[in-house]
């Protein structure tokens, strides 16, 4: 399972990991700049003297994601471009992000359901690691409503009958309120990224983290900036963004599961 390796405090020698992921978003960043974007998809947000991007997608617009994880070859995908190299002739890929832990193998640690493919099964056990820090949650897309993020024991229940479904862990935000096992005075840092969910479920924000921050800081950012009635953490220090809209297109390790959103260009 992936997981998030320690991240210390700035010194005046960079790291190497904290160096290469610099150069990654420069050249990422010029690479996005030659690349077609969808207007008004994401942004840049500041919380708390955080810098965050976040990519918001309406209910109009929920059929326009998907969820990726092999090719047509049956092989991982793994990165941004092996995404935009399968799309139609005149699919534009307006963002993308990281959406799950995965295993050495990058099969999904837990659910995955795209468009009628299902991978792996919901976990409801605890265990450790953040997958296990219950409780954790489904990112539910087309079931009753819109966007839904689920804790998976209800989900595994109820079985909504999901387009599109991605189980990670823990919950960030939990009908309003924060993860109890969070803490304010934690010092464990990481580049963080998650989705989360609107009261009226009509909404759903992308979002990562442009430096690292805690899990509380992380889970604030979706309770108290945008109003999120629900949240899922995907990933930490692997986390990743296509979005060319604000010139990113982070590249990095190899990644399991991927979200992104196609438009007609």
């Amino acid at each position: 399972m992936t997981g998030c390796a320690a991240i210390s405090n700035m010194t005046t020698k960079m790291r190497p990991s904290e160096l290469t992921r610099r150069l990654g978003l420069a050249v990422g960043a010029l690479i996005a700049m030659a690349l077609p974007a969808v207007a008004g998809l994401c942004e840049k947000r500041d919380f708390e003297g955080a810098p965050y991007a976040v990519c918001t997608v309406a209910a109009a617009d929920q059929d326009k994601l998907r969820l990726w994880l092999d090719g047509p070859d049956g092989q991982v995908l793994g990165d941004f471009r092996a995404v935009r190299d399968m799309l139609d002739d005149g699919e534009v890929l307006g963002f993308a992000m990281n959406a799950g832990m995965y295993h050495a193998d990058y099969s999904p640690v837990g659910l995955f359901r795209s468009d009628g493919t299902e991978r792996g099964e919901v976990v409801t056990v605890g265990g450790g690691g953040n997958f296990g820090m219950r409780p954790n949650g489904v990112f539910c897309v087309g079931a009753r409503a819109p966007f839904q993020v689920i804790e998976s024991r209800r989900f595994a229940k109820v079985r909504p009958d999901c387009r599109l479904a991605t189980q990670s862990g823990p919950m960030l935000v939990i009908e309003g309120d924060l993860h109890p096992r969070f803490l304010p005075d934690s010092d464990s840092r990481y580049i963080r990224n998650g989705v989360g969910v609107s009261r009226d479920m009509e909404t759903a924000w992308f979002v990562i983290s442009d430096r690292p921050v805690t899990f509380h800081e992380f889970a604030r950012f979706f309770r108290d900036e945008l109003q999120a009635r629900n949240a899922l953490y995907f990933d930490g220090s692997i986390s990743r963004l296509y979005a060319p809209a604000i010139n990113r297109a982070d590249w990095g390790r190899r990644m399991g599961p991927i979200i992104g959103l196609v438009e007609r260009s």
